[in-house]
């Protein structure tokens, strides 16, 4: 078969596909329509979807930015511009309701956990431990490394603000195990050598005595710690 005759054979498969394609067309026409149809559709739900996402995650971010506005508010007299509360009850009162709202509004999206950490807070400065320690767990239990490291530390603290010595020295030992970016290992052990300073001084003192060394914040806390327990025998 010569090349003009071969040239001809592929220009008519061409030619022939291209008519099954066409044709195949033709006779779906309305279900291509439907699928097309179908598949803008689905387009355009993403894109909605994508920007529903944007302007929640900014209603969140914008919650937050108000609750810790007010959490940094001034009691009594301050200056022009800068939110203020007559006294520490009212300011309290309203920092109750933005966090109680952001928890029933947002759930358990990173903002709404941010806020049942700064509430848990709240609640222990009020001595309401049992809703403190609900709150940091359900961060502990939900959130991310992170956030978990962060309320597994404040519950430790909550631990030894009870006496509860032996919780909160399972939770330090655990983050000095398992150290994140916002809760260092040498911080869990600080804080679990406070825990122990009265009835395990030994303990105590091998927890700080390798921290002399370490960079200034961590060797300064160390030494001061180290100096308020009883001399080694």
């Amino acid at each position: 078969m010569d090349r003009i005759e071969r040239k001809e054979l592929k220009h008519d498969k061409f030619v022939e596909q291209v008519g099954h394609t066409l044709e195949y067309a033709v006779e779906h026409k309305q279900q291509l329509l439907r699928w097309g149809l179908a598949l803008l559709a689905l387009l355009v739900l993403g894109i909605g979807f994508y920007f529903y996402q944007r302007s929640q995650a900014a209603k969140r971010q914008e919650a937050l930015a108000k609750a810790l506005e007010i959490q940094n508010a001034a009691v009594g007299k301050a200056d022009p511009g800068q939110l203020s509360y007559p006294n520490q009850a009212e300011k309290e009162k309203a920092l109750q309701k933005a966090w109680d709202d952001m928890v029933r509004d947002f759930g358990d999206s990173r903002e709404g956990l941010i806020a049942r950490l700064h509430r848990a807070a709240l609640y222990a400065s009020q001595g309401r431990f049992a809703e403190a320690e609900r709150d940091l767990q359900h961060v502990i239990d939900k959130g991310d490394r992170l956030l978990s490291s962060q309320a597994k530390f404040a519950l430790a603290q909550a631990y030894a603000a009870q006496k509860k010595y032996a919780q909160a020295e399972t939770l330090l030992r655990d983050l000095m195990k398992n150290p994140t970016i916002l809760v260092s290992k040498e911080q869990a052990q600080i804080a679990l050598a406070q825990v122990l300073a009265k009835a395990n001084p030994q303990e105590a003192r091998k927890l700080l005595e390798p921290l002399r060394s370490e960079r200034a914040a961590i060797s300064r806390n160390a030494l001061t710690l180290l100096a308020e327990l009883p001399p080694a025998k």
